[in-house]
């Protein structure tokens, strides 16, 4: 750990500002991956226990302009992610100088990377924590402000599972758990294992009993988070893990939708598409990273999977799942990638038929092997391939969803999916596959019969557009069906405590370890273990 000189006063502790009985405030802006957003849960749960304010949850005329306490959660995977904190970080100057009391608090994967370079580059920042040490946060900023010094402080490995610490989760129907960190591969062009670390798995009893928790608080969709789920058991030496967890949590009762991100091609086996197709709140939705539809590309970026594999895998699914929606990742522009090679690209994208695509520019990251590799793609032609896959791309997505016109689709209702809900007179949500969808409520429907989020609501799909899809069939006097949730009861209970539709904060979960050995599991399975499915062990 290094500590800088930082040139203001201490600030008031927690609970202590100078107006008495005034709350400190804080702020958590995220940037990335779903892990980094639920890492931001646990930033919140943190802060809260240590008698911190949301910011957003103080009524809007007891609102400062500014947090006491703005902490940044960032991420390190594209070209911009510098840009873009050292660009936040400079609009928090004024603010620094006109209040010295203010806090900056850097954390995150470009954390992890820059270290005390980003005390150098922006002196007003106050603490930099990395990928491992989230947990340390609230010490760090009483130490910063009783040192009058900027703390950073980076661990090399993981010392404690982010599950076990305090969480304030954004919603009151829908969670994430955490089931991995880290990651074993190797990809030219990713920083994230040397960021993140090696992988480590939970213990599965452990997973189970942290989404029965959250069922029981009215959470009715979880979604399994790892940087390549499909791994998970390697650890423990049970390759065949992540299927077990799956039927498992298919027999959580009140769960309603199980999701999981991400896998990687090269570890996506018969059993876990098995797992998914007979498990009834497995949703039918896979995102499945290709990178490139060139074997040659894929071999440059050490991906351990070959274009014919990648779509074996998707037909396998298919055969099982037949209306699975699978979504993919998308690097143009890789070093050494000819047109060839991007035709190739072209060509597999048009065999898979991907509901959607997340597509990337390829861009340097410095510390990847990529960054020094020869032949590096002219701006100008990035862009021009770029614009083809994104062509042909949005054709496929509109294809598959005017299939769906005239279909019934399930809808979990979410309050903020539809930015112009309130003027089209719909509601938003995502069906079983996860896609989007926009639907009409009946015009003479009573407000107190209107669906809540994290309630279920059946409609008809009158239009497939590119990015979504429209059911309005209620005002054709088509199908218009509610089913009242847990969820969405979670979520009314909510809005009448006026806590800013946030749950309160949970205690941290069972810390990170081995499962119980054979020996263990054949005298009797440990309750919350994956006996029904067989042993995780």
């Amino acid at each position: 750990m290094t500590t800088t000189p930082i040139p203001h006063a201490a600030p008031a502790a927690p609970g202590s500002d100078t107006q008495p009985g005034a709350p400190r405030t804080y702020d958590v802006r995220t940037h990335g991956c779903q892990m980094n957003v639920h890492d931001s849960e646990r930033l919140a749960g943190l802060l809260e226990t240590a008698g911190y304010v949301d910011l957003a949850t103080l009524p809007e005329t007891q609102r400062p302009e500014v947090a006491d306490v703005v902490v940044f959660n960032t991420c390190a995977v594209r070209e911009n992610a510098d840009n873009k904190l050292y660009g936040n970080l400079g609009q928090l100057r004024p603010a620094k100088l006109a209040n010295p009391d203010l806090q900056i608090a850097v954390g995150g994967c470009m954390a992890q990377k820059d270290r005390d370079t980003i005390v150098r580059k922006a002196p007003w920042v106050d603490v930099v924590f990395g990928t491992h040490n989230i947990g340390s946060l609230p010490a760090l900023l009483d130490r910063a402000r009783h040192n009058r010094k900027a703390q950073v402080e980076i661990l090399e490995s993981l010392e404690v599972f982010p599950s076990t610490l305090p969480t304030r989760r954004d919603s009151a129907y829908s969670g994430w758990v955490s089931i991995s960190v880290g990651c074993n591969n190797t990809c030219t062009f990713c920083i994230v294992p040397s960021l993140r670390g090696k992988e480590q798995d939970r213990r599965p009893e452990e997973i189970l009993a942290e989404v029965r928790a959250l069922v029981a608080q009215g959470v009715i969709e979880i979604t399994l988070l790892g940087q390549n789920v499909n791994t998970y058991g390697v650890e423990f030496g049970d390759r065949l893990a992540f299927g077990k967890l799956l039927r498992a949590c298919g027999e959580v009762e009140g769960l309603e939708r199980v999701r999981f991100t991400s896998p990687h091609p090269a570890a996506f086996t018969t059993d876990v598409i098995e797992a998914m197709a007979q498990t009834p709140n497995v949703m039918p939705s896979l995102h499945m990273p290709l990178q490139s539809g060139s074997d040659a590309v894929l071999k440059a970026m050490r991906r351990s999977y070959r274009s014919d594999r990648f779509l074996r895998i998707l037909d396998e699914v298919r055969s099982l799942i037949p209306d699975a929606a699978i979504t993919t990742d998308l690097i143009v522009g890789f070093p050494g990638e000819t047109e060839a090679d991007f035709q190739a690209t072209l060509d597999v994208v048009a065999a898979a038929r991907f509901s959607s695509a997340f597509t990337f520019q390829y861009s340097i990251r410095p510390g990847t092997p990529a960054a020094t590799m020869p032949d590096q793609i002219p701006k100008a032609v990035v862009q021009e391939r770029f614009d083809r896959l994104i062509a042909l791309q949005e054709e496929i997505s509109w294809a598959g969803h005017r299939a769906w016109e005239g279909r019934e689709v399930e809808v979990l209702v979410a309050p903020f999916e539809g930015r112009k809900d309130a003027q089209t007179s719909r509601l938003s949500g995502r069906a079983r596959d996860n896609r989007l969808v926009h639907f009409a409520l009946p015009a003479d429907l009573p407000d107190a019969d209107r669906p809540r989020p994290g309630d279920l609501v059946t409609v008809g799909v009158t239009y497939g557009a590119p990015h979504h899809l429209v059911a309005d069939s209620v005002r054709a006097g088509g199908t218009f069906a509610v089913r009242r949730t847990p969820g969405g009861a979670a979520w009314s209970a909510l809005q009448e405590s006026g806590s800013a539709a946030k749950p309160a904060v949970s205690l941290g979960m069972p810390s990170i370890g081995r499962p119980v050995g054979r020996e263990a599991a054949g005298r009797g399975a440990a309750p919350g273990s994956l006996s029904g499915a067989g042993s995780c062990a």
